[in-house]
């Protein structure tokens, strides 16, 4: 489900900047293609076709992020999300600094821990 939403507004997204880029904010944009021949469509109605159809993408773009955050798996379930995928790094060995250094040709001996404290 949450792959659906994904592909939803990946094509929404790409249809709207399509949208977007055709228009001129001073009204020549793709209706300026039909002003010297013959105008089947008219330079106002090319425009509100565009104006309408960017309104209707920004509304189902809006629509389509509101429903993966709904519908889409929580961060506090366990039904295998990213964050049951990452996980805490290693714990690194803690030095003991005051130990002494072994001499060439030993090996060092494991240090006990101090609980006589």
């Amino acid at each position: 489900m949450t792959t659906l939403f994904i592909i939803l507004i990946i094509l929404v997204s790409v249809i709207l900047a399509f949208f977007v880029l055709i228009q001129n904010p001073k009204g020549g944009g793709l209706s300026s293609g039909f002003a010297g021949g013959s105008n089947l469509m008219g330079v106002q109605r090319t425009g509100d076709f565009l104006e309408k159809g960017t309104w209707t993408l920004v509304i189902a773009l809006m629509v389509f992020s509101l429903a993966i955050n709904i519908l889409g798996p929580s961060s506090g379930s366990s039904a295998g999300g990213l964050s049951n995928q990452i996980e805490a790094p290693a714990q690194a060995p803690a030095l003991n600094l005051n130990a002494p250094a072994p001499a060439q040709g030993q090996q060092a001996a494991p240090a006990k821990p101090d609980s006589a404290k």
